[in-house]
């Protein structure tokens, strides 16, 4: 569960990116984000990562109260959030399986325990046949699939994604939409997108996001700025 209460976020120049925002997000829930640039969006996925911390109220991610600038558990909570880029950052002088094994080889897992779970996440990405190639190599679609797989693996349980069908053509941000439905019900995911007819068209719990402000959150709802 994520859990939003009253949380505000102003910087030191005195902007106020987020204020008195309050919600929560249930385990396996599928949620949009939306709102023109600027509304607050991206700097929620910040906070849930612990990049920032607020400036007032507090954030639950899962049994962590991750509140605190002096916050000391970071590494089990990014443990469980697996990030989506629009822009991929993915390592270019890396290969598909080297990137996507890279967090499984950081906690020391086994070798074949390894093999199988990237074998597994790139047969659910659709690119099984694409693990020995390099970025330059790859489509971009087929990058934001890597993307993808490199966020899942590990058993994470929360996937966060920042506008990761920004950089596509629409047919392929359909079949990347495809791959987080697969998800649905086995992951709670959190998609900040200005795709109006992807959010209109899937009927998820929409929150939608004004200046700094929740404006409305809605069950099975659209895109409705």
């Amino acid at each position: 569960m994520i859990v939003f209460d009253q949380v505000t976020k102003q910087f030191p120049l005195g902007n106020t990116a987020l204020q008195d925002i309050s919600f929560e997000i249930e385990d396996n829930d599928f949620v949009f984000l939306v709102g023109p640039s600027g509304a607050g969006k991206t700097t929620i996925l910040r906070l849930i990562m612990h990049e920032y911390a607020p400036s007032s109220g507090s954030i639950m991610v899962n049994d962590l109260d991750i509140s605190a600038n002096n916050f000391r558990k970071l590494e089990k909570l990014r443990k469980n959030l697996g990030v989506i880029f629009q822009d991929f950052k993915i390592l270019t002088d890396k290969n598909v399986f080297e990137n996507i094994a890279l967090s499984l080889r950081v906690l020391n897992m086994s070798t074949g325990y390894i093999k199988n779970e990237v074998n597994e996440v790139l047969e659910l990405v659709g690119i099984p046949d694409k693990k020995f190639l390099f970025p330059a190599q790859l489509s971009a679609g087929e990058l934001q699939r890597v993307a993808i797989a490199r966020a899942i693996i590990g058993d994470r349980n929360i996937i966060l994604a920042d506008e990761p069908t920004g950089n596509l053509d629409p047919k392929t941000s359909w079949e990347i939409m495809r791959i987080f439905k697969k998800l649905e019900k086995k992951k709670t995911i959190i998609i900040a997108t200005h795709n109006s007819d992807i959010v209109n068209s899937m009927k998820k719990r929409v929150l939608i996001m004004q200046s700094g402000e929740l404006k409305k959150d809605t069950r099975k709802g659209g895109y409705d700025l």
